[in-house]
C-alpha cells in the first residue's frame, strides 16, 4: 500500500487516496471540538500550503463565475499558469504583501420580486485566497456551530432545516415567528465580527489577512467604497463569516423559554407552543439582533398560527401550511404541515422557462431549447420534490409545454394550433420534455427527508 493511500472501513476496506487537505481539516475540527476555549495561533502557514491553495483553485475553477474589476477570468488564469499564480499568491501572503482588489458590485434580480440584490464579485486571485482561508478556518468554527443553524455549512442543507419545521409542528409548536435580517451581509460591523473571530483565532497574520479582505471595499461605476460594515455577498468567505457572527444568537438561545430556533443564514423561523411565547421570542430575537447592530426586516417579520384553514408562511422557497388529509368515508383525516413551492418560486420558474424559450432563441434547434429547459426543470424539481409539490409540478410542466408549443408555431410561422399538434400528437415524447410525474416525496415527522433506494434499487413511495 502506498504512502498516499489508506484502507477505509467506511468504504468496505477499499483503498482510497489519502487527502492531506481533508486530513488537515479533520485535525483542526477535532482539536477545536476537544477544547472549546482554545485559540489557534499557527494557521497562516497552513493557508499558504501548496495543497491548500491548489484545492482552493479547484473550487474556484469549478464554480467558474464572472471576473472581478481586473476582468481576468478563470480561463485566462489557466493560460497564465495556475502554479505560477499560486506561487505568487503564496509569496505575497508569506511576506505580508497581499492586498485584495475591490470587488465588482452588480445588482441581480431577486426571484419572484422586483427587488435587486447587491452582489460583489472579487477578482479570481482574491477568490482563491478567500477559498484557502475558508478551508483552514471553517473546521475550527464548525466545531462550535449548533444544530439550529443550517445555511452554508458542510453536510447541512435547507431540507434539514425544513424537516425541523415538520417535526416541531407535529409536536405542537404551531405558533411561528418568521423574520429576515435586514441587509445582513452588508450590515455586520467589522470590528464586532473580528472580535467574534478572535475568540478562536489569535494568529496575527490571519487576523490581518481577514481585515484587509473586509476593508477591500467594492467598486460601483468606477468608484471604490470602503465601509466599516459588511461581508459583501458574492465573496467565498462571506457566508462563513456571517455564520460566525450570527452564532452569537444561536449560543444564547433557550429552546424551553423561547421555542425552537431554525436559522438559515439570515432567514429565521422560531417554532413556539403559544402566542405569548411567540411574542416573547420575537422580542427576544429583536433585542439580540439590536445588540449585534442588526435589525429584522419589518416587511418579513410576523407571527403566524399554523392552524387548519389558516394562513401559512414562506420559508426557504416553500410555502408551509397546516392542512388535513382526506380520510376514508366517515373518518377524519390526519392534520399535518404540508409544503409546496411558494408563489415566488413558481413565478421564478415560469420566468426562467420564458427566458429559455424566448423568441430571440428561435435560431437554436428545438433539441437545444428543450435540453436547456430540461436542465432547469431537473434542478428546480430536484429541490422542490421533497414536499407536497405534485400539483405545482403539473402546472410548471404544462407551462413549459405551452412555451414549446409557441416555439414550434413561431419557427414555422404557423398558428398555435399547429404547434400544439406537433408537440402533443406528432411527437411520441412531447419533444423530449422531461416528465415531473412520480418524483415527489412528501415529508413525514421524525423521518429522514432523504429518500434512500431499497434493495431493488427503487425509491419507496
Amino acid at each position: 500500500m502506498s504512502a498516499t493511500s489508506v484502507a477505509s472501513p467506511a468504504a468496505g476496506g477499499v483503498v482510497v487516496p489519502f487527502d492531506p487537505v481533508r486530513a488537515l481539516q479533520h485535525m483542526l475540527y477535532r482539536t477545536a471540538k476537544a477544547d472549546p476555549g482554545r485559540r489557534f495561533h499557527a494557521l497562516g502557514d497552513k493557508i499558504i500550503r501548496s495543497d491548500v491553495l491548489g484545492r482552493a483553485w479547484i473550487q474556484v475553477y469549478r464554480n467558474k463565475g464572472a471576473s472581478g474589476i481586473d476582468r481576468i477570468t478563470v480561463d485566462q488564469v489557466k493560460e497564465y499558469g495556475v502554479t505560477r499564480l499560486l506561487d505568487e499568491l503564496a509569496s505575497e501572503l508569506r511576506e505580508g504583501r497581499y492586498r485584495p482588489l475591490p470587488a465588482r458590485r452588480v445588482l441581480i434580480p431577486k426571484p419572484g420580486t422586483t427587488e435587486r440584490r447587491p452582489l460583489s464579485i472579487p477578482a479570481v486571485r482574491d477568490r482563491i485566497v478567500q477559498a484557502a482561508t475558508k478551508i483552514v478556518l471553517e473546521p475550527i468554527f464548525e466545531a462550535d456551530m449548533l444544530d439550529c443553524s443550517f445555511g452554508f455549512r458542510p453536510k447541512r442543507s435547507a431540507h434539514d432545516g425544513l424537516q425541523v419545521l415538520v417535526d416541531e409542528a407535529w409536536r405542537g409548536r404551531r405558533w411561528v415567528v418568521e423574520t429576515d435580517i435586514a441587509n445582513c451581509f452588508e450590515a455586520i460591523p467589522h470590528e464586532r465580527l473580528m472580535q467574534a473571530i478572535e475568540e478562536r483565532v489569535c494568529d496575527q497574520s490571519v487576523l490581518k489577512l481577514l481585515r484587509v479582505m473586509l476593508r477591500a471595499g467594492v467598486m460601483t461605476d468606477g468608484v471604490t467604497r470602503r465601509q466599516v460594515t459588511g461581508t459583501p455577498q458574492g465573496g467565498v468567505l462571506s457566508p462563513m463569516l456571517a455564520n460566525v457572527y450570527l452564532h452569537q444568537i444561536d449560543r444564547v438561545w433557550d429552546i424551553r423559554e423561547h421555542g425552537v430556533l431554525v436559522r438559515y443564514a439570515d432567514d429565521v423561523v422560531i417554532m413556539c407552543r403559544t402566542r405569548q411565547q411567540a411574542e416573547d421570542a420575537l422580542a427576544h430575537v429583536t433585542g439580540l439582533l439590536t445588540e449585534l447592530g442588526l435589525t429584522p426586516k419589518a416587511s418579513k417579520t410576523r407571527i403566524v398560527h399554523l392552524t387548519e384553514g389558516g394562513e401559512g408562511l414562506d420559508f426557504l422557497g416553500f410555502h408551509h401550511r397546516w392542512v388535513r388529509s382526506q380520510g376514508r368515508t366517515g373518518t377524519k383525516g390526519i392534520a399535518f404541515l404540508a409544503r409546496w413551492p411558494s408563489n415566488k418560486a413558481m413565478t421564478h420558474a415560469r420566468d426562467r422557462i420564458r427566458e429559455l424559450t424566448d423568441r430571440r432563441l428561435l435560431r437554436l434547434s428545438v433539441g437545444v431549447i428543450v435540453g436547456n429547459v430540461n436542465r432547469f426543470l431537473r434542478g428546480w424539481a430536484g429541490y422542490f420534490r421533497y414536499g407536497n409539490s405534485a400539483r405545482m409540478f403539473t402546472k410548471i410542466r404544462h407551462h413549459a409545454l405551452m412555451r414549446l408549443v409557441g416555439v414550434i408555431a413561431k419557427r414555422h410561422q404557423r398558428s398555435r394550433a399547429y404547434g400544439r399538434s406537433v408537440v402533443m400528437f406528432s411527437s411520441d415524447d412531447q419533444l423530449g420534455l422531461v416528465s415531473l410525474d412520480g418524483i415527489v416525496y412528501a415529508p413525514r415527522p421524525f423521518r429522514a427527508w432523504r429518500v434512500k433506494p431499497n434493495a431493488g434499487g427503487e425509491r419507496p413511495r
